[in-house]
């Protein structure tokens, strides 16, 4: 097992989670979408000379529009990464150029959850972390399992402002 060299001493992963699945519906969707106008264009072609060039330009217009509609939202959520610690939530993301933000568990206050019915559903939903500091609240949506995740962040809170108490006592 490799050690992260970006966590601390006595740190370690306990949650790593990627966006729930449902936000790659709608791109899915749209690449449905674009496979079948496409195949219906190639069908409605007249045959001719130009008909090769333009059967080509149809499929060059479909793997654009794939290319643009699938995969950048795939790649996104790919990238996208929560990552509860012993110590902080970590939040990372980006496709080219890398976004990161960790909070320390010592300033977490509140951590709450909603679900739609959609999340409700499909088992995800939105986790609101309220932390001290300039930023206040922070909505991570589209969290998988957010119940239990959100359960383990508020235990995870209690037991770093506990170690916290006890290492306070323990100086001199």
């Amino acid at each position: 097992m490799t050690v992260d060299p970006s966590l601390t001493q006595d740190e370690h992963v306990v949650l790593l989670l990627h966006p729930h699945w449902k936000t790659l519906i709608r791109p899915f969707a749209v690449a449905a979408l674009v496979i079948v106008v496409a195949l219906v264009a190639e069908v409605l072609i007249p045959s001719g000379s130009a008909a090769g060039a333009g059967r080509l330009a149809v499929a060059a217009v479909a793997i654009g529009v794939l290319m643009v509609w699938l995969m950048v939202p795939v790649l996104r959520w790919r990238t996208t990464t929560y990552e509860l610690t012993t110590r902080r939530l970590r939040m990372r993301d980006g496709i080219v150029t890398r976004h990161g933000r960790d909070i320390p568990l010592a300033r977490i206050n509140d951590v709450s959850f909603e679900k739609g019915l959609l999340d409700r559903l499909l088992g995800s939903g939105r986790l609101v972390v309220e932390s001290a500091g300039e930023h206040g609240q922070i909505v991570l949506r589209d969290i998988p399992r957010v119940e239990s995740t959100q359960a383990t962040l508020f235990r995870l809170v209690e037991e770093e402002q506990r170690r916290l108490e006890r290492n306070e006592r323990n100086q001199p």
